[in-house]
């Protein structure tokens, strides 16, 4: 697996984690399309001026809340300028933590409680993410 296909990878599940997160705590709707999204805001009738909102949405359609949002923007931004991606497998057994104190605790949080809630949405990921760790510590070892 290449450097970009790591990323995308990494970038697909914190995507699905926080959207279960999301989903579950902040009652965000699930199932809302591109449409819906144009018409909450004030009836346009554009697209464009809404294109982030877009970006919130997920493939099972989960639009995230403005907290998880901020929150997804943030840890997409660092996954995208992360320069261990090649040798690490991830964020938790990272050498450098680069998110700012007040995010990796909100990041934690998310994924206690979405992770294991994966095996439910999408059971396939997280065999592939446990298969990934179990073979980093072995090549440790």
């Amino acid at each position: 697996m290449n450097v970009e296909e790591k990323r995308q990878l990494e970038l697909t599940t914190m995507r699905k984690i926080i959207g279960i997160y999301c989903h579950h705590k902040h009652k965000s709707r699930l199932g809302a399309m591109a449409s819906e999204v144009k018409t909450c805001n004030n009836g346009a009738t554009s697209v464009e001026p809404f294109k982030e909102k877009l970006d919130s949405i997920d493939r099972q359609g989960r639009l995230l809340c403005p907290e998880c949002q901020e929150l997804w923007d943030y840890a997409r931004g660092q996954i995208m300028r992360c320069p261990h991606m090649k040798e690490k497998t991830f964020c938790s057994v990272c050498r450098t933590h680069c998110y700012e104190k007040e995010h990796r605790e909100r990041i934690r949080q998310v994924m206690r409680y979405g992770g294991p809630r994966m095996l439910l949405d999408s059971p396939l990921m997280v065999i592939r993410h446990m298969y990934t760790e179990w073979k980093d510590r072995k090549t440790v070892k």
